[in-house]
């Protein structure tokens, strides 16, 4: 049999898999997936997990559940080698070692692209994983919980204040969700006034969420400024040593929660540590039949897709497809087809996509829907996100339990519980009785990043 490893089980990862299952013949074909979380995260969840409208969990499809005639290999691929059709293994214990194929498929997603900003890597939480999305959100329910036995004053203050930086999807979806989130908490913490709430939103270019028009692009500042927010453009963030939060434009303030949403990079396995073809970028280059190379110099047995592939978009020529779900997706769904086709003789078919257009979370009961010159807003949008991710997200499993945490929701409300000290599960025992405050973030540079000490997993 040929074998088949795919590295990455992120979306482009996991979908390649899945229909590999159901399109090979017994015995054709023996596939491998390697990835260092046992789960492909439903990315576009995250901003709902971090307002607490989906259950952590159900932000996840576990790979082992759903992919049961696949091998699962528990560990980060750390170098491709295709002139010998080996990959390198780190698992988290025990020592490297090498796997062997016939065929390889990349789909190692991407990673958070950072800057060389003081404090930033000792500050901020990012949003790519369903761990950061959760600490977000406990973070901001400590928060509260803190401020409001605090008189007025530069703690209180820093509690209630709150940073993202990034006007990307990732970023605008999460932070109208967690603002979404903070002024629903005032109902129940009376000691809290509105104007307390400081929310930033700091974006390098002149506008926000590139995928939409301008236009579009200008309502999501108006309605996230009507509601307190305040949307810094053409603005950087120059330093966040401490938390102490300096902007570009002079401006200063302190910040207990910073979120850092700024972009995707490439990911650096794929970019530094493989023979295979890669652009100035760091991305693999493929044809737009998903197989490494050019149409002058294809690589036998080598295909990418998802974050990690420089995809040529044959609905808009001459430029990339855009990372998201979307493409991931249906490129997945492709890639399995196209390698069961040239498994049996026959010619992959060319990866063409039309977008179905844009959409968008702002909190609650708000959003936002382009579709060329169509816009929609408000509630009707906000109702055909939801209703377009429960379709979307991986098997009907998944579907009925998101269904049933949003039915609950709509009949009982948000739930406000914060498991913070989760992150710290020994703190109690250690404490041995004594009141467990040492599981409270610190109001100076603070200990979240323990969330981020795993490192970056590739997501296809």
């Amino acid at each position: 049999m040929r074998k088949i490893l795919i590295v990455g089980g992120g979306y482009a990862g996991f979908y390649t898999a899945w229909k590999l299952e159901r399109r090979l013949r017994r015995g054709e074909a023996e596939v491998t997936i390697v990835d260092p979380r046992p789960y492909l995260t439903y990315q576009p969840f995250l901003p709902e997990v971090v307002a607490g409208s989906v259950e952590a969990r159900h932000a996840g499809v576990s790979l082992r559940r759903h992919l049961r005639r696949t091998r699962v290999v528990a560990g980060a691929v750390t170098a491709i080698d295709h002139g010998h059709r080996v990959v390198t293994v780190r698992p988290a214990d025990g020592e490297t070692f090498e796997l062997d194929y016939d065929i390889v498929v990349v789909t190692a997603g991407a990673v958070t692209r950072k800057f060389p900003v003081p404090g930033i890597g000792e500050q901020a939480i990012g949003l790519k994983h369903v761990e950061e999305a959760v600490a977000i959100r406990d973070r901001l329910l400590t928060a509260f919980d803190r401020a409001a036995t605090l008189p007025a004053g530069p703690l209180r203050a820093r509690l209630l204040t709150v940073t993202f930086v990034g006007g990307g999807f990732s970023g605008v979806e999460g932070f109208g969700e967690l603002l979404s989130l903070a002024t629903a908490l005032l109902r129940r913490y009376p000691e809290i006034a509105r104007d307390e709430l400081r929310f930033h939103l700091v974006e390098a270019s002149g506008r926000i969420l590139p995928e939409v028009t301008d236009r579009p692009g200008r309502w999501v500042v108006r309605s996230l400024e009507e509601r307190g927010a305040r949307v810094h453009l053409d603005t950087q963030v120059v330093s966040a040593v401490g938390g102490h939060v300096v902007l570009s434009t002079g401006e200063e303030f302190d910040s207990d929660l910073i979120v850092w949403t700024a972009g995707n990079g490439a990911n650096p396995v794929v970019g530094n540590h493989t023979d295979l073809p890669v652009d100035a970028r760091g991305y693999v280059v493929v044809r737009p039949d998903l197989r490494v190379g050019t149409d002058a110099a294809p690589v036998p047995d080598a295909w990418a897709a998802g974050d990690a592939a420089a995809v040529p978009d044959l609905a808009v020529p001459g430029r990339r497809t855009v990372p998201n779900a979307q493409h991931a997706y249906r490129q997945g769904k492709r890639l399995a087809g196209n390698i069961v086709a040239t498994l049996r003789g026959k010619e992959p078919k060319e990866y063409l996509h039309h977008s179905l257009g844009a959409i968008a979370t702002l909190g609650l009961g708000r959003g936002i829907f382009q579709y060329r010159r169509v816009v929609i807003t408000g509630p009707l949008a906000w109702l055909m996100h939801r209703g377009y991710h429960v379709l979307a997200v991986p098997s009907w499993e998944r579907k009925v339990r998101v269904l049933a945490i949003w039915l609950a929701q709509a009949l009982f409300g948000r739930d406000v519980l914060s498991l913070a000290s989760v992150q710290h599960p020994r703190d109690a025992f250690v404490a041995g009785g004594e009141p467990p405050m040492s599981s409270a973030p610190a109001a100076g540079p603070t200990g979240h990043d323990r969330t981020e000490r795993t490192a970056p997993a590739p997501r296809g």
